[in-house]
C-alpha cells in the first residue's frame, strides 16, 4: 500500500524539521512557504516544490499546513489562491498551527462544505523535538480521521486526541500558560538563589529529580545558565499563544491571573526589542530587574 502524499505549507523554525521527518520516513511532499529561501532549503532534502497553497492542495492527499497565527491559517485556507480553492472532496486538512479554538472550529466548518476533514494538532516541544521527532502532538477532530492519520503524525512526534475539532487548540493553550508560568517562576526562583550565594547550576543538580524538576527546568535553566537565547521558539510567537488563551479565558469568564501576570513581562521584553529571542529569554526581565544575571 503505497503512502499518501503530504502537501506541507509553512517551512519556518518547526515547519522545516517537521517536513524533513516526513521525507526521511519516505513520505512523497509537496512544500510550499512564502519565503523562498526556506523553501528552497526543503527541495534541497527532496520536497517537490509547491507553487501555491491551492496547487499544493490540489496535489496530495493530506494537506498539514504550520502557520505562525491564526490570520495566517485563515489566509493559507480561505483566501485567494488557498487550499480551500484548490482541494476536494475526500482530501484530510492537518493544521498544526497554534491558533484560537474558535478559528480552528469556523475553518473546519468551511472545509466541511466541500466534504473535506479536519484535524486541529498543534505541538509542543520546540525546534529541538520537532528535529527529533518527538514533539507532544494534541489533536481534535473525528475519531476514524485520527486514525488514518496518525501513521504520519507518529513520524512527527507523539498524537493524541483529546476531542473534537478545537480541542486540539484548547489543549495547546493549557500547555502554553503552564510553560509560561514554568519559564518564568525558574528564572524567578534562581536568581533568588544566585543573589543568596548558592551556585544555581549546583541548586539545579540538586532538585531536578524531585518534585521541582519539569521538562521546561531541563531545557531552559541550561539556556539561561549560558545566555543563549537563539529561538527554539521565539518569544513573539510565545506572546501570541498567551494572547490567545487570555482572550479565550476572558471569552468563558475564566480568571487566570498568573498567566496574565506573564503576559505582562513578556509584553515589556517585547517592548525592549527582544521579540526574536527563545521565550527562556524570559529570563532577562528578571535579570534586568535585579541586576544580576543567570549566565555563569
Amino acid at each position: 500500500m503505497s503512502k499518501p502524499k503530504i502537501g506541507f505549507i509553512g517551512i519556518g523554525i518547526m515547519g522545516f524539521p517537521m517536513a524533513c521527518n516526513l521525507l526521511k520516513a519516505d513520505y512523497p511532499l509537496i512544500a510550499y512557504n512564502t519565503s523562498e529561501p526556506s523553501l528552497n532549503k526543503v527541495v534541497k532534502e527532496g520536497a517537490e516544490r509547491g507553487k501555491s497553497c491551492a496547487q499544493v492542495a490540489n496535489s496530495c492527499d493530506i494537506i498539514i499546513t504550520m502557520l505562525p497565527n491564526s490570520p495566517d491559517v485563515q489566509r493559507a485556507v480561505l483566501g485567494e489562491g488557498g487550499i480551500l480553492e484548490g482541494a476536494s472532496k475526500g482530501q484530510i486538512y492537518i493544521d498544526m498551527s497554534s491558533i484560537a479554538p474558535l478559528v480552528s472550529r469556523s475553518v473546519a466548518r468551511e472545509l466541511a462544505k466541500k466534504s473535506i476533514d479536519m484535524l486541529d494538532a498543534p505541538v509542543s516541544g520546540g525546534q529541538e523535538k520537532a528535529q527529533s521527532g518527538t514533539l507532544a502532538i494534541m489533536v481534535g477532530g473525528k475519531e476514524e480521521i485520527f486514525n488514518y492519520c496518525k501513521p504520519v503524525l507518529e513520524v512527527l512526534g507523539k498524537p493524541v486526541l483529546v476531542g473534537d475539532i478545537g480541542a486540539g487548540q484548547t489543549a495547546k493553550l493549557v500547555n502554553q500558560a503552564i510553560v509560561a508560568v514554568n519559564i518564568a517562576i525558574v528564572a524567578e526562583a534562581f536568581l533568588l538563589g544566585k543573589k543568596a550565594g548558592v551556585d544555581p547550576e549546583k541548586i539545579f543538580n540538586a532538585i531536578k529529580g524531585g518534585l521541582a524538576g519539569s521538562q521546561c527546568l531541563t531545557d531552559k535553566l541550561p539556556r539561561m545558565f549560558n545566555g543563549n537565547f537563539d529561538p527554539g521558539f521565539r518569544l513573539r510567537l510565545h506572546a501570541k499563544d498567551l494572547n490567545n488563551v487570555l482572550q479565550t479565558s476572558q471569552e468563558l469568564h475564566n480568571a487566570m491571573p498568573l498567566t496574565a501576570q506573564v503576559m505582562e513581562m513578556v509584553q515589556s521584553l517585547l517592548a525592549e526589542g527582544y521579540d526574536e529571542l527563545d521565550h527562556a529569554g524570559l529570563a532577562l526581565f528578571y535579570e534586568n530587574m535585579n541586576k544580576i544575571s543567570l549566565k555563569k
